[in-house]
């Protein structure tokens, strides 16, 4: 990396830190699975929650639910969610829950961790950025890791979906590791499908520099207030290291032919709700949630009129609620899909 790129990014992550979601410290709970991640930039443990023993025989399982915190990194939270919907779509003894958790500097001397757990800045982690220590380690090759974990199937040889699932600040995690993840090709050696489902996230990563209008639809977007509204993670100037050699438009083909769910409540639609991203990159893609995803996904049909590999569903009655979202209906169908 070159001096000015290792200069902007440290930038990039200061600001990106300025707002880093609802004031937290340390995790409630760090979760009790580990994992190693070996990457040609040094190696590290994950710690993650998992439902059953992932290096045990389960010819069982037919699916992995792979569902991501937010802000707080309350993975157990989320596991809980997973867990949850399982049981209400009679899907839990065929479903392997995997529950990813991303902790900060903070949590290690407070849970009495060791130092080789990986650990981000509080914000950092949910645009791919890498690990602070103790290698520079992304957070989506975690994820990775977990794919290439699930692709080998020794332990799970009827293993034929994966999703991953987030909601809130997860939900923005999984939209950008839609765009940027490298984990689908192992998957998809060993036949094995994998669908995205992103719920109630605060923004998104665009590909070109407009954005939605007053008037309805996109256009350009007075940066004068805010320079800053197309980097990375809302837009593709100076990605993440992880992202490597790539441009805009190729990651823009990869991900609109990738399996996405949108599943935005109908009654998100607070402008003041205390979770919601107010920088002035997410107020570039409108005022609350649902019209930030409802403009998006018009955005994506007006770019590519030839169809997408994505779909949009509202949940009715549901505000900014995880399991409100995971287990409604709507909900169910799209984590567990033909299932239902």
């Amino acid at each position: 990396m070159t001096l000015s790129r290792l200069l902007f990014t440290t930038s990039l992550l200061l600001s990106l830190n300025a707002w880093a979601g609802p004031k937290h410290e340390t995790v409630s709970r760090v979760v009790d699975g580990r994992m190693t991640v070996t990457t040609p930039a040094g190696q590290g443990t994950a710690t993650l929650e998992l439902s059953t023993d992932w290096n045990s025989y389960h010819p069982e399982i037919r699916r992995a639910l792979i569902i991501v915190h937010g802000h707080l990194r309350n993975a157990e939270t989320y596991f809980a969610s997973g867990q949850k919907a399982a049981d209400a779509a009679n899907e839990t003894q065929k479903t392997l829950i995997i529950a990813p958790q991303f902790l900060a500097q903070a949590d290690i001397p407070r849970n009495n961790l060791s130092s080789d757990i990986l650990r981000w800045t509080p914000a950092s982690w949910m645009g791919g950025y890498p690990a602070i220590s103790p290698a520079p380690i992304s957070s989506f090759e975690v994820f990775d890791s977990i794919l290439a974990h699930l692709a080998d199937r020794k332990n799970l040889p009827n293993l034929r979906e994966v999703v991953i699932a987030g909601h809130s600040g997860g939900g923005q995690v999984v939209q950008r590791y839609a765009i940027l993840g490298h984990g689908d090709t192992a998957l998809t050696n060993a036949g094995i499908g994998l669908r995205y489902v992103v719920a109630n996230p605060s923004s998104y990563a665009y590909f070109s520099a407009d954005r939605p209008t007053a008037a309805g639809g996109v256009g350009p977007f007075p940066a004068a207030g805010c320079p800053d509204y197309d980097q990375w993670k809302f837009g593709m100037n100076n990605l993440a290291p992880y992202a490597g050699n790539t441009t805009a438009q190729k990651l823009e083909q990869i991900y609109v032919s990738r399996n996405v769910t949108y599943l935005l409540g109908a009654m998100d639609t607070d402008p003041n709700h205390p979770a919601l991203d107010k920088s002035c990159q997410a107020e570039a893609q409108g005022a609350y949630r649902l019209a930030r995803g409802e403009s998006y996904f018009q955005y994506l049909q007006a770019r590519h009129p030839q169809g997408l590999n994505q779909r949009l569903i509202t949940v009715p009655g549901v505000g900014h609620n995880g399991d409100g979202m995971f287990t409604s209906p709507q909900g169910l169908k799209a984590l567990f899909g033909e299932a239902r």
